[in-house]
């Protein structure tokens, strides 16, 4: 959705016809496997279940002993990778996997991950679930020293930054390239002999160790391993990069220690509800994110209404803390991506219409809290509220089961910029006359930490990452000027 224009007031009605550009959209999901003959299927299946992660693009690299194979592809996982041709061109007992929603670099197959290079000590494949904050700083050196670099992704930094270390070893070399990089990141690499895997000194980005049959498989999210029946060995810890080969599993320390800090919008809204992160539940943190939602931000009503998917579980914590009926006043078209017609003004003008329908059965003449995850710029949250006014509503009350999202990320998620923030740029009335609802509230920092099994935010040793609420940024952001940020990477236009 867009934003309230500078410098004139925005209603509703102004943004009708932006439906895409009002929700988090984390950068990616990373998988691996090594020692299995079905490594690629087992990879694609992976992919599968991390679809939620990215669906802008996705790719496989294996090694069958002398070659490696890849495939990367524009679109979803099912549409390229579940053809027998497909797989069975991905020969190898070592796979790494990736799929993509960019954050950086544009959408073009020269940026679909994994990216492979080809090194004297033998080749790599590499792909990163994150975002460097240095990463324009590092191109622009790494230009100047006469590197050429064939993607706009902050992906290629890494491989470049492993190329030119003088370490004997593959294994020194890519620890010696972390050791340069900030930001956040989970990292998998397939070598001719190896997988590994990385994750950030603060482990704002997940990554999980899983088993099958004696099979190491590494990946963003559990519900990977789930798919393919492997077994939860353990989280990669925050600053650890794991060695996989024939001889077993090494880890490395190579960082100063840290207290773990993963991003809490993993909980919030990114990993799928039947995944455990940092060993809790995501289904039961986002119910507990309700419960404290109706004990923080009460209002009498007659049902309660999920903003369908991401608003469900927390709506059922806010029913049953508040006694007030859950339904399902809101149906879902979960066959609706991109228009299916040409997007005339009428078709847009129809917005959140076409993914969401009011069941008039459940609306009519209630008092209805309405529960969503996050807000973001409000133009969904109008829509959805008008539909609901539409379908009989008595009243409309929204509630948020998240902060007021105030500052914009630089570690792979997808936010606006500061100023085209809604809760940044308004108070709690203008935001509720903005969406049009009788009332809107948030949960409260305290309550999403609450709901994490604290009693309350250690404003000296944050649990999270939670700068998006906060401010409260724990790297460096080298990058973070806008001039930066928005530079043009690449004088190349691909067309296709």
């Amino acid at each position: 959705m867009t934003h309230p224009d500078e410098g004139r007031k925005t209603t509703p009605r102004d943004v009708d016809n932006d439906v895409e550009g009002d929700f988090l959209r984390e950068k990616c999901g990373v998988f691996g496997v090594f020692g299995h003959s079905d490594a690629a299927a087992f990879t694609a299946l992976g992919l599968h279940a991390l679809q939620h992660r990215g669906q802008e693009a996705a790719g496989i690299v294996t090694f069958d002993g002398r070659h490696f194979h890849s495939e990367r592809r524009m679109g979803l996982v099912g549409d390229h990778f579940s053809k027998a041709s497909v797989i069975d061109r991905l020969a190898g007992e070592g796979a790494i996997g990736h799929c993509r929603y960019a954050t950086t670099g544009d959408t073009i197959m020269r940026n679909v991950q994994p990216l492979y290079a080809d090194l004297a000590g033998g080749g790599i494949a590499v792909c990163h679930n994150g975002n460097l904050t240095n990463a324009l700083s590092l191109r622009r050196q790494l230009i100047r020293d006469g590197a050429i670099c064939q993607s706009t992704s902050d992906t290629e930094v890494i491989l470049h930054l492993v190329a030119r270390s003088t370490k004997p070893r593959l294994v020194d070399k890519f620890i010696e390239a972390l050791r340069q990089i900030e930001g956040a990141y989970s990292l998998v690499a397939l070598t001719n002999k190896k997988l590994i895997g990385a994750r950030d000194p603060l482990g704002i980005r997940p990554l999980v160790l899983g088993d099958l049959d004696g099979t190491p498989i590494l990946a963003s999210e559990t519900c990977a391993l789930d798919i393919i029946g492997a077994r939860y060995v353990r989280d990669v810890e925050n600053g650890e990069v794991v060695v996989i080969s024939k001889d077993g599993i090494e880890s490395h320390k190579p960082f100063p220690p840290q207290k773990v800090r993963p991003c809490i919008f993993e909980y919030i809204y990114f990993a799928r509800p039947d995944s455990v992160v940092g060993g809790k539940s995501v289904y039961e943190v986002r119910k507990r994110m309700g419960q404290e939602l109706a004990t923080d931000r009460p209002v009498p009503a007659d049902v309660v209404v999920p903003v369908p998917d991401s608003g469900v579980p927390a709506a059922i914590g806010y029913s049953q803390a508040s006694g007030i009926p859950f339904e399902l006043g809101i149906i879902r078209n979960h066959y609706v991506g991109r228009t299916f017609i040409e997007p005339t003004q009428q078709i847009r003008a129809l917005g959140v219409r076409l993914k969401h329908s009011a069941n008039r059965s459940q609306i009519a003449g209630k008092r209805v809290v309405l529960i969503d995850d996050s807000l973001v710029r409000g133009t969904t949250s109008a829509r959805i509220v008008q539909m609901i006014r539409e379908a009989g509503a008595k009243e409309v009350h929204m509630r948020i089961a998240s902060p007021p999202i105030t500052h914009p990320d630089y570690y792979g998620i997808d936010t606006p910029e500061k100023e085209n923030l809604l809760a940044s740029q308004m108070s709690l009335e203008e935001m509720c006359k903005f969406i049009g609802a009788d009332t809107l509230d948030f949960l409260s920092v305290d309550g999403i930490y609450r709901a994490m099994g604290h009693n309350h935010r250690d404003a000296d040793e944050p649990q999270y990452t939670d700068h998006c609420f906060t401010g409260d940024y724990p790297t460096t952001l080298t990058d973070k000027s806008a001039s930066e940020r928005d530079e043009h990477l690449s004088l190349l236009a691909e067309t296709g």
